[in-house]
């Protein structure tokens, strides 16, 4: 029998929605839309769903299990399936550390448009990212809003702030998605950008982009996922979990775009000035322009829009800051309470470089950046060209390729033993059983290699339309992301290897299997 957690999830669906809440933040609504205007609209979204459906499930699904088989943070969960493969959940922590520093920064940004709704937003981005000491301050109070909810554990803080901030960003989005599609001029041709594909306009680059989306909005690859898991018991079904979390977080991408673009064409419709519908920060600088224009009814639209992206960017922020906290209580043996803080501070402290960095960029300058991209960009770069793919690449080749040990060569390429074994283990999947091990074992592998080389190879010779170029400015984040990985894993085999590493409080270290769904 299973016992009590101490702090876990209650209900399916109140983990459901908190992991849907970790997708579900600033991939979607800041960074899709502008990806998806810069890769060709339409047909970056249909090679984006087909990655979520294809891809990033059964990532997800894995991930998901890792932990929860370990109910630990990912360096234990990774050590438990190999030992020298901890140092997979030290990327998966250091990633979600960098990830921290700058959608910290974009949350302050998200508050500040909020609260600053019902003056004039088309006016504030200048100034107010050249104002550093203010953006510092919105950051801040962004990172205590989520602090607190980290302070009240996972039932009575993430659990519940879940099931209440959910419900609203959906409700929300819809409201503002149904309202701008009935804006009238325009609205046609935004949804033919939107929704009608041209893949001439693709490319190569705009496939790997797409795939690299799934995974970043999915939170796969940066011990999300595993640390969410670990918080689980056996009553939460973990497939059926993630097909709900996959369709909450891509149904929330699809239906900003469907409220992004036909505002946007509208705009141009209706007073000819084309505006900026393929920057970083797209959310920031035409969707106030588009507010400003409708009147009162505007600024209400406007302040629901921010504060839904608020909202959006916070249940992002708590998995990503529950993820450091986990590791931080479980590996030097610290109180929650005291650990919590520690790690908000090392955030705020990370993230104001990149707020100065973002200012100065946004005002002309190029100060704290590398060549065109600021601080920001460095780092979402880095997190997406080199920790997801490889943490992603870890975790299929430890569950599909290392978790069992094969009795001869046959079994160790059989997709049947490897269905058999997980469901022994206690993943049971029914009929997608077999679909499962395949994907995890072969696809997902072989996709993902093809898409780190080629994100590799395009960064430092990236094609300018005719030809491929030499960039000294892409070698330089090549190696600056080899080198933080390469520093990820001296701090694991020199300090952590030998080292109890923990469990989630009243857990028990030997790995209990989990009971998944029965076969249909």
């Amino acid at each position: 029998m299973e016992k009590t957690k101490k702090d876990g999830f209650n209900s399916g669906i109140g983990f459901v929605l908190a992991a849907a809440g970790s997708s579900v933040g600033l991939g979607n609504l800041w960074s899709f839309p502008y990806k998806t205007s810069q890769n060709g609209g339409a047909a970056f979204v249909i090679v984006y769903v087909l990655s979520v459906i294809l891809l990033g499930t059964i990532l997800c699904v894995a991930e998901m299990y890792i932990g929860r088989r370990a109910k630990s943070n990912p360096v234990t969960a990774f050590k438990k399936i190999h030992k020298r493969l901890g140092f997979v959940g030290i990327f998966g922590v250091l990633g979600s550390l960098l990830i921290t520093f700058f959608y910290s920064v974009l949350g302050g940004y998200t508050l500040k448009f909020t609260v600053n709704s019902f003056s004039d937003n088309t006016e504030i981005l200048q100034s107010f990212s050249a104002n550093w000491w203010e953006v510092i301050l919105f950051t801040a109070l962004f990172l205590l809003l989520s602090m607190v909810i980290i302070f009240l554990g996972v039932k009575k803080g993430i659990e519940k702030a879940s099931l209440i901030l959910m419900p609203i960003l959906v409700v929300v989005l819809v409201g503002i998605a149904i309202y701008c599609l009935c804006l009238g001029n325009g609205v046609s041709e935004g949804l033919n950008y939107y929704l009608n594909p041209d893949f001439r306009q693709l490319g190569f680059k705009g496939v790997l982009a797409a795939m690299s989306q799934a995974f970043f909005s999915l939170s796969v690859g940066t011990g999300i996922m595993a640390v969410y898991g670990s918080y689980t018991g056996k009553k939460v079904k973990i497939g059926r979990s993630v097909l709900w979390i996959a369709f909450f977080d891509t149904f929330v991408a699809l239906i900003a775009g469907l409220a992004i673009f036909p505002a946007i064409y509208h705009y141009q419709a209706e007073t000819g000035v084309a505006l900026q519908n393929n920057g970083l920060m797209l959310l920031f600088s035409s969707m106030p322009i588009i507010f400003n224009k409708l009147g009162f009814a505007g600024k209400i639209i406007s302040f629901f829009f921010f504060g839904m992206v608020s909202i959006a960017a916070i249940t992002s922020v708590i998995a990503l800051l529950e993820g450091i906290v986990q590791l931080v209580v479980q590996v030097f043996k610290v109180k929650k309470i005291k650990a919590i803080p520690i790690v908000t501070l090392l955030c705020l402290i990370g993230s104001i470089p990149v707020g100065i960095s973002l200012g100065q960029s946004l005002n002309g300058n190029n100060f704290m950046s590398l060549g065109n991209k600021s601080l920001l960009e460095i780092l979402d770069s880095i997190v997406s060209l080199f920790f997801i793919p490889i943490g992603s690449l870890f975790i299929a080749i430890a569950l599909g390729w290392l978790l069992f040990k094969p009795k001869n060569k046959k079994e160790l390429f059989s997709v049947t033993a490897l269905s058999r074994a997980l469901k022994e283990d206690g993943l049971n999947l029914g009929k997608f059983q077999h679909a499962f091990s395949f994907g995890i074992k072969f696809v997902a592998p072989i996709a993902i290699l093809l898409i780190e080389v080629m994100g590799i190879v395009d960064a430092i010779w990236p094609d300018n339309g005719y030809s491929r170029v030499f960039s000294s400015e892409g070698l330089i984040l090549v190696i600056i992301s080899f080198v933080l990985g390469l520093l990820a894993c001296l701090v694991y085999f020199f300090f952590l290897q030998n080292r109890d590493t923990g469990v989630n409080e009243g857990e028990e270290e030997e790995v209990t299997p989990a009971v998944e769904e029965p076969k249909q």
